[in-house]
């Protein structure tokens, strides 16, 4: 998706932030070697708490996204770089008057580097207009491990998303072909669909790179299905991506983290470490 920014803030009073992220690989260790940022975006310093994988916690210090507000988070993995990216909370995009609020992130993997982009759930408060975009770059072998978790309303608190807009992408290329390409449109007619994710509030997405049938299997094996939720696994063209629908974040979250558990060691050679961010 791009964005004209200068647009979007010559129409739309709003708080305008930005974010640009380098890693490379260095002595024993991945670097942050670039940290640019404007606005309200920043990162704490990295963590490494497995050695040579660089943890990575993402700041948004107002707490929430408004309308007229305009995001954007560039990440960049040189070769052989390990990335983990994190947040300490849930962004929060609140009702808006009118304007929209945007979202853009744009993530770059070299070969031979591996992101793990694990941010915590999207929520869309009722009246919330988003325009959000991950789009992901891979180059040669570059492994990827990505969710994302989105929420209508406030579940917990009784609140259904009854009005608002959200138009959420997901993109994922290789060596510039596409290999997931993803648009999730809604407004509050379309939301009145019977059919329109089954009346459930939270749904999200999963993908793992370099995976196979057997990681498939495992992945299956582990995921069920009850009267609350439904989740499910499919393999295209070597990435595995699960699915989750349902009325709990908490619920998707465990799922994720638990198949992130499982997988990263046959995937990446290394056993999972959960960041610390994700105890407290």
């Amino acid at each position: 998706m791009n964005v004209n920014t200068a647009q979007v803030h010559s129409t739309n009073e709003g708080w305008p932030a930005r974010l640009r992220l380098g890693f490379r690989a260095g002595s024993g260790r991945t670097v942050l070697t670039q940290r640019e940022r404007h606005g309200p975006l920043a990162v704490q310093r990295p963590f490494y708490p497995e050695g040579k994988v660089c943890h990575v916690y993402l700041l948004h210090p107002p707490g929430g996204v408004v309308g007229g507000d305009h995001l954007q988070i560039d990440c960049d993995l040189a070769a052989h770089s390990f990335v983990l990216v994190t947040a300490p909370g849930a962004t929060k995009f609140y009702r808006s008057a009118g304007a929209l609020a945007c979202q853009q992130q744009h993530l770059w993997v070299a070969d031979g580097a591996s992101l793990e982009w694990l941010p915590q759930e999207s929520i869309f408060f009722p009246g919330a207009r988003v325009r959000m975009c991950t789009r992901v770059d891979l180059l040669g072998d570059a492994h990827l491990t990505l969710w994302e978790i989105l929420c209508l309303g406030r579940p917990a608190n009784g609140e259904a998303f009854t009005e608002g807009a959200v138009d959420s992408r997901l993109e994922v290329w290789r060596e510039g072909q596409p290999l997931l390409l993803e648009r999730f449109r809604m407004d509050v007619q379309t939301r009145k669909r019977v059919s329109m994710l089954a009346g459930q509030p939270v749904f999200a997405t999963a993908v793992f790179s370099h995976a196979n049938k057997a990681h498939l299997q495992m992945v299956r094996d582990m995921i069920g299905r009850d009267d609350q939720a439904v989740s499910g696994a499919t393999l295209i063209e070597g990435h595995l991506l699960v699915r989750y629908l349902g009325g709990s974040t908490e619920q998707a979250k465990k799922l994720f983290t638990q198949i992130w558990s499982t997988l990263r060691e046959p995937l990446l050679g290394w056993p999972a470490v959960v960041p610390r961010i994700w105890n407290t």
